[in-house]
């Protein structure tokens, strides 16, 4: 997270309505935006929210505030998981009238579980109750947020029909929000999907929060863990048109190249393959207080990450079952489906029949493998946990495979005094650019990967000189930074592993060379080409004669010129290296300084139709310069 700085960098907030259900968080919302955040036809008859609403609450030069306001009934609880993971502060809504209720405390413990650390009390239907009321239940409410995130929150009284209190709760939150950080708006775009729909003459659209990062109009973006590539045709934040969306805002981006029928909620619309896909994670992960059945060694869990609901099993190494444990556990998930997450995602799991939630945690390491019961496992998943600056510098490295001092320090939360220590002492880390640093295990990496691009594309393309390496470059550019690449190319040029022959690269043992089995029909176009002399055919007419397929014309020839082995006239056109060369010391050997178009026939016994393009070609090469009439030897 980045602090706070002085400076006009606008920072974007969403906050999150929880509590009960009826006691008042829609109405309360409306109270604060103007906005009625039930659009369902069924939302309206059963008077409950099923899906998340949204909608925009303040806005300034600093900052921008949107609401979203989560259901509050138990049928409903992933949608409201599903809300709270992206927001950065939450209003507990409590009516006066009936205190705290099963769903808020439920409520109480995925926020703990997401480990959202900032907080409101909403005290809300204050007209309902009397003076004296009203102090027992804000009693009562204090008792049970005790331990919880909320056990120091502010109270604010509110009544959502008469708008008592609201100008002051919404005043509240601006000041809590402009003193709170902010998310990472530098890092890769992510942003898990919600809500997927279609708009008449738009086509696809999704929703959510940005968790972190900024997305442009028209950038190419991936659906994960699908693998979709996509683009950005239009944004909106709220509405409106939007040319960017930054972390914390609700957006809704509009996407070519996926149909509504390829997305679900849980997808994560990124800017970086850099992001992990996987089924198996380490974790770590704590219990509600009063569980209502033992949690068993592999038994069936639902996992809701982001907005990702899977199913999996839950693998201890120390323990077959839990029944009571107020500390931390250390285990796995191995998931039926692939997520998307990376080391410190919040994370809440549930039991599917019958239903509860079981508590939750938060991700050690995102590439989990199989380990044995045991001790030495447990160790092993504790320093990971408590992740020694260089695991940390490490695990960030691999994820984004280059970064500045300046990003290490957001992605790890060492101080930079630890941090620069490290990357200087370790061998392990790379300083490249004079900016950037990396591993040296990702430049291996790399290396191995140019080496197999450029050996398939010498397989299918022999004759030419190289790749060209803009080529390369963009063909490796969504998995790799270009300045790491360009690094890699130049350090295996220095190290003579690589060639570069103006701008194509090629791998150093590599020789171009026709293909064996076109051989003996090359060395018949020459044959037939030298035995022309000057008074050449279409060059197309010496590869139909030779038997060589027209679709090679281009390679071949551009393979023979380079090695000198024919030289172009004006297309179609080419002469044969060595009657050329010859011509050329003939014609130099028996006149002066200088000659005429009459004197070079005579001398080369032809006709002005084979004479001409010779002896501008002979210009063209600078051989000769035309003046008038006349030939000048240079």
């Amino acid at each position: 997270m980045l602090k706070k700085v002085a400076s006009l960098e606008k920072r974007y907030f969403t906050i999150g309505m929880a509590g009960h259900i009826d006691h008042g968080k829609t109405t309360l919302t409306k109270a604060l935006t103007n906005v009625d955040t039930d659009r369902l036809k069924e939302e309206k008859e059963r008077q409950i929210s099923i899906e998340l609403g949204f909608a925009p609450l303040y806005e300034d030069d600093e900052i921008q505030i949107s609401v979203i306001d989560v259901p509050g009934h138990e049928r409903f609880i992933r949608q409201m998981i599903a809300g709270v993971a992206g927001i950065d502060l939450v209003v507990l809504v409590v009516a006066a009238d009936e205190g705290v209720m099963p769903q808020t405390k439920e409520h109480l413990d995925i926020l703990k579980f997401l480990g959202v650390k900032n907080g409101i009390v909403a005290i809300t239907k204050i007209d309902r109750v009397d003076e004296d009321w009203m102090e027992l239940v804000k009693e009562d409410i204090a008792k049970e947020l005790t331990g919880t995130v909320f056990e120091d929150a502010p109270f604010v009284l509110v009544d959502s029909l008469s708008k008592k209190g609201i100008e002051k709760l919404k005043q509240l939150i601006i000041r809590t929000l402009k003193d709170q950080d902010m998310r990472d708006v530098k890092g890769a775009f992510r942003l898990p999907i919600d809500q997927v729909f279609t708009v008449k003459g738009q086509g696809t659209v999704v929703r959510g929060t940005v968790y972190e990062g900024t997305v442009e109009e028209g950038q190419t973006l991936t659906i994960l863990p699908k693998g979709l590539d996509v683009k950005a045709r239009q944004i909106q934040v709220h509405h409106q048109p939007a040319q960017m969306a930054f972390a914390g805002q609700r957006a809704a981006i509009n996407l070519s190249g996926v149909s509504k029928e390829e997305l679900e909620r849980g997808d994560v619309l990124v800017s970086s393959e850099h992001f992990i896909v996987t089924k198996m994670i380490d974790v770590v992960i704590r219990v509600v207080d009063k569980l209502q059945h033992p949690i068993k060694q592999r038994m069936p869990v639902k996992l809701h990450i982001g907005t990702a609901e899977v199913m999996g099993r839950i693998v201890f190494f120390d323990r077959n079952e839990v029944i009571d444990e107020k500390g931390e556990i250390l285990c796995q998930l191995r998931l039926d489906e692939e997520i998307v997450t990376k080391r410190g995602d919040r994370f809440i799991l549930r039991r599917p029949t019958p239903v509860e939630t079981l508590g939750g945690g938060w991700v050690i390491d995102p590439r989990g493998k199989k380990y044995r019961f045991g001790n030495q496992t447990i160790e092993e998943l504790e320093k990971k946990k408590v992740g020694a600056p260089k695991e940390r510098i490490t695990s960030a490295l691999l994820e984004a495979k280059s970064l500045s001092v300046s990003d290490l320090i957001k992605r790890t939360a060492l101080d930079e005094e630890t941090l620069v220590a490290h990357l200087k002492m370790d061998k392990d880390f790379l300083l490249y650019n004079e900016r950037e640093y990396t591993l040296w295990e990702v430049v291996y990496s790399i290396k191995e990967d140019l080496f197999d691009r450029l050996q398939d594309y010498h397989q299918k393309y022999p004759m030419k000189t190289g790749m060209n390496k803009a080529e390369l470059l963009q063909s490796m550019q969504k998995h790799y930074p270009i300045s790491l690449l360009e690094f890699v190319i130049n350090n295996g040029i220095s190290n003579q592993e690589l060639n570069r022959k103006e701008q194509y690269v090629s791998i150093a043992s590599f020789t171009p060379h026709i293909p064996q089995n076109w051989s003996k029909r090359t060395n018949q176009l020459l044959e037939e080409l030298k035995n022309d002399g000057l008074k050449v055919r279409p060059f197309k007419d010496y590869l139909t004669a030779a038997g060589i397929p027209e679709r090679m014309e281009h390679d071949l020839r551009h393979f023979l010129e380079e090695q000198k082995l024919i030289i172009m006239q004006e297309d179609p056109f080419a002469y044969h290296e060595e009657i050329f060369s010859q011509a050329i010391a003939i014609l130099k050997s028996r006149t002066g300084p200088e000659f005429e178009v009459g004197d070079a026939k005579e001398i080369l016994q032809l006709s002005r139709k084979y004479m001409i393009p010779f002896l501008e070609k002979l210009d063209a090469i600078g051989l000769t310069k035309r003046m008038e009439n006349k030939r000048i030897w240079r």
